[in-house]
């Protein structure tokens, strides 16, 4: 096989458009991650406080995130809500709202899971001394489950960035959307789509690592002896 890998990197134009496709793809993906995190945070409390009606809206929402396709997810925000509430976007900021609706059910189930895994002896230890409800679920419940699952929320989190190529679909220079350009203009889809998977492995590694460094500085208490 005649590989020509030269045809990528000798011409600035596609080194540009791979750089651009990197950083918007890593941009989108943190600010849907963080969003998405926080919404989760927020639907696992309600549906853990078994406050009736929103918990069950929280878990509807949920469970109808997590079965239906990203793409179709991606499509309806992009083309099927500005018809329905009647207002214009740009591209990329419904692929931020597509994503974190779809991060923040999927985050939302791993907290609830999380707070399920909780010694109920430390909520009635808890209520023992006078603790109002709010204090014990933000300060020993929500912050033990999610170190329980931080692992878990660390591995979606780097899976959903895997599938963020899907908004090129919707013409977000993305870095899939930076490759598919590429393959058009070269016809070298083997070398363009073996670079890409190079590139998203890497980028998965570097969010990996970042969010473990997160979780060992904010949660020293974890991994203390």
């Amino acid at each position: 096989m005649n590989l020509r890998f030269f045809e990528i990197y000798r011409s600035y134009e596609y080194l540009e458009l791979l750089a651009i496709g990197i950083f918007n793809s890593v941009i989108i993906t943190t600010c849907a991650g963080i969003i998405g995190f926080s919404l989760g945070v927020l639907f696992a409390v309600l549906r853990y406080e078994k406050i009736t009606v929103l918990g069950l809206i929280c878990a509807s929402y949920t469970d109808f995130v997590r079965n239906t396709p990203l793409i179709v997810q991606m499509f309806f925000v992009t083309f099927g809500l500005p018809q329905l509430l009647g207002y214009e976007w740009p591209f990329w900021a419904h692929a931020i709202l597509a994503l974190t609706l779809n991060f923040s059910a999927y985050f939302s189930e791993i907290v609830w899971a999380g707070l399920k895994t909780v010694n109920k002896g430390q909520i009635e230890a808890a209520k023992s001394m006078g603790l109002p409800r709010w204090k014990i679920l933000w300060t020993i419940l929500l912050p033990q489950a999610i170190a329980k699952m931080f692992p878990s929320l660390n591995a979606q989190f780097v899976f959903l960035f895997l599938t963020t190529g899907i908004m090129s679909e919707i013409s977000v220079m993305d870095l899939t959307y930076a490759g598919v350009f590429i393959d058009s203009r070269t016809f070298r889809s083997f070398e363009v789509f073996l670079t890409l998977t190079i590139l998203y492995i890497l980028i998965a590694l570097v969010f990996k690592f970042l969010i473990t460094l997160i979780e060992r500085r904010v949660m020293r208490w974890k991994f203390a002896s």
